[in-house]
């Protein structure tokens, strides 16, 4: 079942996440990934995505070993990522329960807004820290990458670009 963590399974998530990834108070890294589909008859031009194919835009949180937390999937492939989570319950959730850091982070690309609950990459770091931050980070956010290929390979028809 798809559902999101409780308070211990997420205090390990977080232990797992940083004895994995060496990077503190994750819950879970976010990303969205485009499913094909058939040309709908209605609004047409918005399931184009930036490929140039029809696609639903899918909006994922896993966890440290890739398992899905949460699942966002009804946007037409042409919906930036960032609208997709702004307009989400799970944005909704952290924006209304997220009180300390200690309530556990979101790790998202740079297609995401960056929140006190959802950190992202520095886009030009300009410090030793910096990029060092962004190399954890894309370490760690690549779990959610390798989330996406597993489910596109276990099930070949999401990963088809033409239906």
């Amino acid at each position: 079942f798809i559902k999101w963590p409780s308070s211990d399974e997420q205090s390990k998530i977080k232990e797992s996440f940083y004895r994995v990834y060496k990077f503190p108070g994750v819950i879970g890294a976010i990303d969205g990934t485009h499913v094909p589909i058939q040309a709908p008859t209605v609004d047409e031009p918005a399931y184009v995505n930036r490929k140039g194919w029809h696609s639903i835009n899918v909006q994922a949180v896993c966890d440290d070993q890739g398992k899905f937390l949460n699942i966002e999937a009804k946007w037409p492939g042409s919906t930036h990522d960032a609208h997709i989570f702004r307009a989400s319950d799970l944005c909704l959730h952290l924006v209304m329960h997220h009180k300390q850091l200690q309530d556990g982070i979101l790790l998202g690309d740079s297609g995401y807004p960056c929140r006190p609950f959802l950190l992202t990459p520095y886009l030009r770091p300009a410090t030793t820290n910096q990029e060092r931050y962004n190399g954890a980070h894309v370490k760690a956010r690549c779990v959610i990458e390798r989330a996406f290929g597993w489910l596109k390979r276990r099930f070949h028809c999401l990963h088809t670009e033409y239906v």
